[in-house]
């Protein structure tokens, strides 16, 4: 059943009191560059991080976990494999996974190793840039080393396309979120600019992504939700910023102190199908 644009918002207030209810594991296998934002941020909105990544422990770890979160910013062949491992056990264990194919399009390696992943395991939210989607799916875009620097003609029909080829939620972050399970789209119009001044909220917003999936099957609900969340949060940080630094702090303030009624208020999540 399709929410009307009140409902999205309901749920979205929902599911983060249940994220602060349950306290869901999220393991990541992530960033060096993030690692310690992407574990507060998880933290604040009300779960808790693991940052496991050997090859020996993975599998074990992650059959603790409420979801995976795979993040390949800091590519190695070793973490691959962590990612592999981790992946195929969620699988069996029907953890939900969120990919975050961060650069793809600049090198081979990182386009291969984003088509490997979506390829060999089954995921549930795939969360990138215009241009990093773009190269993942062969419609276009442009990444210059981690950053997109030119967008998609037409990132409805991509998400949805993208998301039928491998059974998965496919989030396109941006101005206006846009998100497909391959069926349903949805926009977040949450966010602010500023969000672009700081390395690393993309990486964020995906461990966002893993806690709200941690709680919520229905995954595109869940990204929705969390992307409005993290949005929400900037909106608030930048009216009380002076600057980058400043915002990144108020950012992880207003991460921590959003309530589910605040989000029920403010989430801008549309219907886009």
């Amino acid at each position: 059943m399709t929410l009307v644009k009140n409902e999205f918002a309901k749920r979205a207030g929902k599911i983060l009191e249940l994220i602060r209810t349950k306290r869901p594991l999220v393991h990541h296998i992530t960033n060096m560059v993030v690692m310690n934002d992407t574990a507060n941020v998880t933290l604040h909105v009300g779960a808790l991080p693991v940052m496991a990544h050997a090859p020996q422990e993975v599998a074990e770890m992650v059959c603790l976990a409420g979801a995976l979160v795979l993040n390949i910013g800091t590519l190695t062949s070793e973490w691959i494999e962590s990612m592999l491992i981790a992946g195929r056990r969620s699988n069996e264990r029907v953890i939900p996974i969120i990919l975050d194919p961060v650069g793809a399009g600049a090198t081979k390696l990182r386009t291969e190793n984003s088509l490997c992943l979506l390829r060999e395991l089954q995921v549930a939210v795939l969360r990138g840039n215009a241009g990093e989607i773009g190269a993942v799916s062969g419609a276009g875009g442009e990444v210059r080393g981690v950053e997109s620097i030119r967008g998609l003609d037409d990132p409805v029909a991509t998400a949805k396309s993208l998301a039928r080829r491998y059974k998965t939620v496919v989030a396109i972050t941006g101005a206006r979120d846009i998100l497909s399970d391959g069926e349903r789209v949805l926009g977040v119009d949450n966010g602010h600019v500023w969000l672009s001044t700081n390395t690393g909220t993309g990486c964020m917003s995906t461990a966002i992504t893993g806690a709200f999936c941690a709680v919520e099957q229905d995954y595109l609900i869940a990204a929705a939700a969390a992307l409005a969340c993290y949005g929400l949060a900037a909106e608030i940080a930048a009216a009380e910023a002076r600057g980058p630094a400043s915002f990144k702090v108020a950012l992880l303030d207003n991460l921590y102190n959003m309530t589910p009624a605040h989000l029920a208020e403010g989430a801008k999540i549309i219907d886009l199908t």
